[in-house]
């Protein structure tokens, strides 16, 4: 699909921050999220190819005087190979929306919402990548908040094998994983083990 036809897409992929800064290198780069890329790549390549569906991938692009920077260590800079994403993906971006983010929440981030608008027969949202309770959380329940806002009837899935977080000593990724699987749960979001629908 031309990625503008957004008047009709019915399913839309949001692979969210699978770029170098969190998969492969840099401050915040994790081992623990590789598992997923063949899984996402899957799905990307499944959605690019689907007659009504389309993928948006979702990029950290942080400014140099990024106020998450007093949260987290400086990544992802907004122009270098960090903020890129991995190369898996990168010839999927010239059929895809790309939307670079500053924040947590890519729902915040240029055009997100406006694009999300245009697609009127818009049925189903499927997020993937990482991280699980970080920049996916931020997006899905703000995105499942909109939809009730606007009463509009869009399921959001997370399919539990294409999203990860880190692991590390005081951050074991299985415990978070099983808290954002909780409150996404609770707030509406479909969590399936596998995304068979494309």
């Amino acid at each position: 699909m031309n990625k503008k036809n957004l008047e009709e897409v019915k399913k839309l992929l949001i692979v969210v921050d699978m770029v170098n800064g969190f998969v492969r290198e840099g401050a915040m780069a994790n081992q623990n999220i590789e598992h997923i890329v063949g899984e996402v790549e899957n799905l990307v390549n499944r959605f690019t190819e689907s007659n009504d569906g389309l993928v948006a991938f979702v990029k950290d692009a942080h400014s140099e005087e990024s106020k998450e920077f007093k949260q987290y260590d400086a990544h992802c800079i907004k122009g270098t190979k960090e903020s890129e994403n991995i190369d898996e993906l990168k010839k999927y971006e010239k059929m895809a929306l790309i939307h670079e983010k500053n924040s947590t929440s890519a729902i915040f981030s240029k055009d997100f919402l406006k694009n999300i608008n245009k697609m009127k027969k818009l049925e189903e949202v499927v997020v993937v990548g990482c991280c699980t309770d970080i920049c996916v959380i931020n997006l899905a329940i703000p995105l499942q908040n909109y939809f009730n806002e606007k009463d509009r009837d869009v399921s959001i899935i997370v399919p539990t094998n294409a999203v990860e977080t880190f692991d590390s000593h005081d951050h074991k990724a299985e415990e978070w994983n099983i808290k954002a699987f909780e409150f996404m749960n609770q707030a509406g979001i479909k969590l399936v083990k596998k995304y068979e629908r494309v």
